[in-house]
């Protein structure tokens, strides 16, 4: 008979009732504090997720509020037995990790780690460290040095700046220290125009001035990161994750590309979902580890090479006009912290009469397959008693049966749609410019065999390296041909032809006027080729 109790008593002390230390009941509401400033703690996407963890009906949630926060000390903070909190502009940071040493609660995103999230150069190691991908780059510290004084090791010329023997060419990218401060530079070689792209923080439609007037010359008044600028075809990936194996992933188009923002009707920056590779996968379940933070956000460059590369991390960020993130994260936040601070509550669905109605009707069955799902593996933990009699064992495999059986259907139920692949073409063409012609210039010849196609008949040339390598053909070709009718000019005096509208014209001139005109359309046709 007591063996009989003790198996029992194994297979069902999850839902027996039990109180901890502080005499509070186990089975009560786990409260969740919310310490941010209210600018975060209660924007729209916040508040999104907030009642659909609140509708579980599992949570008491808490939020501090400015003024607790920013004049009332630690001790006066309410207590809670979990804590979300993360920085932003004017939020005390070192205080909020003196109320998490002092009470206690478990932190969904490490307080301490986020003092580094706000040093770039911080940044970068710990990608380093974690053996993340990270463009390649060198940290160029200025401290203690006099205004304008270079670290040694440090060369700068013309086209690439350098770091004890590491080479960054030019097109290369300039950040600040401080991750707060957005005012980040392009610098563009000589032969690419030079100049300076400068990027910002939007202001209305702009998020970036281009000036070409700008020396080259690279800032020295702080410490700054150099890294390679990486071609990413005019879009960046903006990745979300909530824990390590929740990641959302949304493009936008590149602030390098014009500086104009694109916007949607309602006046929102004009994003839209993309897919992760499996290796963007892992590396966002990296940046999770490598910083502690379960809730973040960071940024992806999907080289034109190929490959991808983190660029910044965010900490604390929220997806935008999402309803299915929304569900996702509180689905995942709920068994995190119901994990960590009552796991008791895992092996039971919320109460029947808890929705999320109140939110959106439609809501309700995506968040049951939710529940459902915690229910099955709890249900498989149950399963691992030590070999209960047949009785028992027949009587709770049957109970799985029939909830299983309830799943399917559930299930089945919500199908939902999640993408559709299509492949569009417009309708519009712009009449093709073309100009033919034949030509036996070596150069221009030596650059349609090195790019021509498998049939040996056409050399399409779309990338700015070849557009430049074309470019710098076509330059020398025009000095080439222009160099000899000078000379010409300057051995003998030329025959003259009267022009009433300009006066006396040289036959040279005419012939170096046709030189530079083949030149020209030399050029047309082979950027034509294709």
């Amino acid at each position: 008979v007591e063996d009989r109790i003790l198996k029992m008593r194994r297979l069902f002390e999850r839902f027996l009732p039990t109180r901890g230390n502080d005499g509070r009941s186990k089975d009560s509401k786990v409260v969740v504090g919310i310490a941010a400033m209210d600018k975060k703690a209660k924007s729209k996407q916040m508040n999104q997720i907030l009642h659909r963890l609140k509708a579980y009906g599992e949570f008491d949630i808490i939020i501090y509020g400015d003024e607790t926060i920013l004049h009332k000390p630690i001790e006066e903070w309410p207590l809670c037995d979990c804590l979300l909190s993360w920085h932003s502009d004017g939020f005390p940071l070192e205080k909020a990790q003196e109320y998490a040493k002092l009470r206690g609660p478990f932190c969904v995103n490490d307080l301490p780690q986020q003092h580094s999230l706000l040093d770039r150069t911080q940044v970068y190691r710990t990608l380093v460290a974690h053996h993340i991908p990270v463009p390649k780059h060198i940290i160029v510290e200025r401290n203690g040095l006099q205004a304008g004084e270079d670290p040694e090791g440090f060369i700068e010329t013309e086209d690439y700046v350098e770091l004890n023997g590491i080479r960054i060419n030019k097109p290369f990218v300039e950040k600040p220290e401080y991750a707060e401060d957005h005012n980040i530079h392009i610098y563009y070689p000589h032969s690419m125009g030079g100049g300076v792209k400068r990027l910002f923080r939007k202001v209305n439609d702009k998020s970036s001035h281009y000036d070409s007037q700008h020396s080259g010359a690279v800032r020295r008044d702080g410490n700054y990161i150099y890294e390679e600028f990486l071609a990413t075809g005019g879009t960046d990936v903006k990745v979300y994750t909530v824990g390590p194996r929740y990641a959302h992933a949304e493009a936008r188009k590149s602030p390098v590309v014009d500086g104009k923002v694109l916007r949607t009707a309602d006046g929102k920056e004009m994003r839209f979902p993309v897919l992760l590779t499996p290796q963007e996968k892992e590396v966002a379940r990296q940046v999770v580890m490598a910083f502690n933070q379960n809730v973040c956000g960071f940024d992806l460059l999907r080289s034109e090479k190929g490959k991808s590369f983190v660029c910044d991390v965010n900490g604390w960020s929220f997806v935008k006009n999402s309803k299915r993130y929304y569900d996702d994260s509180a689905g995942i936040l709920r068994s995190m912290i119901l994990g960590a601070v009552a796991p008791q509550h895992l092996a039971a669905m919320p109460t029947p009469n808890v929705t999320f109605s109140s939110i959106n009707p439609s809501v309700h069955k995506q968040s049951q397959s939710h529940l459902y799902g915690l229910e099955q593996d709890d249900a498989a933990l149950l399963m691992d008693a030590d070999e209960p009699d047949e009785g028992l064992e027949g009587e709770l495999a049957s109970c799985i049966d029939d909830a299983e059986i309830a799943r399917t259907d559930q299930r089945s139920e919500n199908d939902e749609l999640r993408c559709v692949l299509a492949v569009i073409r417009h309708g519009d063409r712009t009449p093709k410019q073309k100009l033919k012609l034949h030509t036996t210039a070596e150069p221009l010849l030596s650059l349609f065999q090195k790019y021509k196609d498998a049939k040996g008949k056409q050399a399409k040339l779309k990338s700015p390296g070849q557009l430049q390598e074309l470019l710098n053909i076509t330059r020398q070709l025009l000095h080439s041909w222009e160099r000899p009718q000078e000379e010409t000019l300057q051995a003998r005096p030329s025959a003259q032809h009267h022009d009433p509208k300009r006066g006396n014209v040289s036959s040279q001139d005419v012939s170096a006027n046709n030189a530079t005109s083949n030149a020209a359309a030399a050029a047309a046709a082979a950027a034509a080729a294709g």
